[in-house]
């Protein structure tokens, strides 16, 4: 693990090598995760492409010094106020951009996953020649139901006030952790994993970036945020996921000029639920590069875009 200091604050990350392929793919995790969850797609695309993984501010390895990230004039201005606008979507992107700057990376791809998404999305939008593309798994919305949202902080505030130390050595919680969310059990190991990343999340970020990241004018911006964007987003969704459905994907990539001129920017995994990079890491690594070769054709004038269908977690491993 290495450490950068990122606005005043520590955050652990992995940067690979540089690879033969000029494109460097950026991975964010999602609420209550970690960097580790990407391990499985980086074995598989760090070969050609130089990845790096890093986690979020409050989660993971980056759980220290968090009261001294700076505030920038732009989160003040167009964020939210008070100690959400800290742990906003626009100021997490704005941590990304910052290490992204650290390392000099450009032709940068960002790879989402559910709040990640978002994050990538006005990481995107805040720096358009830095950002070539995005990929967002398992993230969607747009649409703000006032009844449904209120249960969800409810139970996720829940959730970060009853955490204890001894959990984690109660087996048949990570076995539960191994069945939530997903299509299929997840191997035990991940149970572990997940249930170790949610009692070492810093609650404060835990529960201010819940609350923020689901706030009615921050849902409701999400739309208009992807309907500006000028370079490629792509949507996948799991046929299986029940924490953000089919629909709700299908309804924020509407928005993307992508769906708007025809081409296919959202892409069904079958029989996937809400991790489709652990579910079916083949064939989300597949998608990845199968989107970044598309892209590079099309400067030759070649169409581009994966179709609009569902798939399945079949065929050869990557070379």
């Amino acid at each position: 693990m290495s450490v950068a200091n990122v606005l005043g604050v520590p955050h652990a990350y992995e940067l690979t090598p540089a690879a033969s392929q000029p494109e460097t793919l950026v991975f964010v995790h999602g609420w209550l995760l970690s960097r580790c969850y990407w391990q499985p797609t980086l074995r598989l695309l760090s070969p050609r492409y130089r990845c790096l993984t890093y986690d979020l501010r409050g989660f993971g390895d980056s759980t220290r010094q968090l009261e001294q990230r700076q505030t920038s004039p732009f989160i003040a201005e167009h964020s939210l106020q008070g100690e959400l606008s800290r742990y906003g979507l626009a100021a997490y992107a704005e941590d990304l951009l910052a290490l992204l700057q650290q390392f000099d990376l450009r032709r940068v791809w960002l790879v989402g996953h559910s709040l990640g998404g978002s994050i990538a999305l006005w990481a995107a939008h805040l720096a358009p020649q830095q950002v070539e593309g995005v990929i967002c798994l398992n993230a969607g919305g747009g649409i703000y139901i006032r009844d449904a949202f209120i249960q969800f902080r409810s139970a996720g505030q829940q959730m970060i006030r009853l955490r204890a130390g001894w959990l984690q050595h109660v087996p048949l919680l990570s076995l539960a952790f191994a069945n939530l969310m997903v299509a299929k059990p997840l191997s035990l190991a991940w149970g572990r994993q997940r249930l170790r990343d949610l009692l070492r999340a810093d609650a404060a970020a835990a529960r201010a970036s819940l609350l923020a990241s689901t706030a009615e004018p921050e849902v409701h911006y999400l739309p208009y945020l992807v309907s500006e964007l000028q370079q490629p987003a792509y949507f996948v969704t799991g046929t299986q996921d029940k924490v953000m459905e089919p629909r709700y994907v299908r309804h924020l990539a509407s928005f993307h000029r992508g769906f708007r001129q025809g081409d296919s920017n959202i892409i069904e995994l079958a029989q996937c639920g809400h991790f489709a990079m652990l579910e079916q890491t083949q064939q989300v690594a597949k998608l990845i590069q199968s989107v970044l070769e598309a892209h590079r054709d099309a400067a030759l004038g070649q169409p581009i875009g994966p179709s609009d269908r569902a798939v399945s977690d079949t065929g050869p491993s990557l070379p």
